[in-house]
This record gives C-alpha cells, structure tokens and sequence, in this order.
C-alpha cells in the first residue's frame, strides 16, 4: 500500500476512534447523568461529545470525498 494511502487510512481511523470514544462518553451521560458528579452541566458535556462526533464525521466525508484512493 502507498504512503498515500497509509495515511489516509490513519487519519481516517483516528477520526472513527474519536467518534467511538464521544460515543461512549455520551451514552454514559446518558444512562448516568445523576452519576457523574464531575460534571456539572450534563447537557454542555453531552453538546461537546456531540461536536467531537460532528468535526472528525466530517473528517472522514472530507476524505472519502477528496482523497479516494484512486486519486
């Protein structure tokens, strides 16, 4: 596989790790809002986790968009 693509493919798996990771993070707020003490706005952290999700989705559209591999 070219260098090209090996990045890409690094890029593209990074971004699905942070979407799982805000994923977790956010049905864990959402199972245990009373049980997680550390934050105090719920709904702040919860709207962050969802920004997370949002930025590195569209991450991995930018690049299956612009940099497929066959470029």
């Amino acid at each position: 596989m070219a260098n090209r693509q090996v990045i890409i493919d690094a890029v593209k798996k990074h971004a699905e790790g942070n979407i799982a990771k805000a994923k977790a993070n956010v049905d864990v707020f959402l199972d245990n809002a009373v049980g997680v003490a550390t934050h105090g706005d719920v709904l702040e952290e919860i709207t962050k986790q969802l920004k997370v999700i949002s930025d590195n989705s569209e991450i991995i559209t930018v690049l299956d968009t612009h940099f497929k591999s066959n470029d």
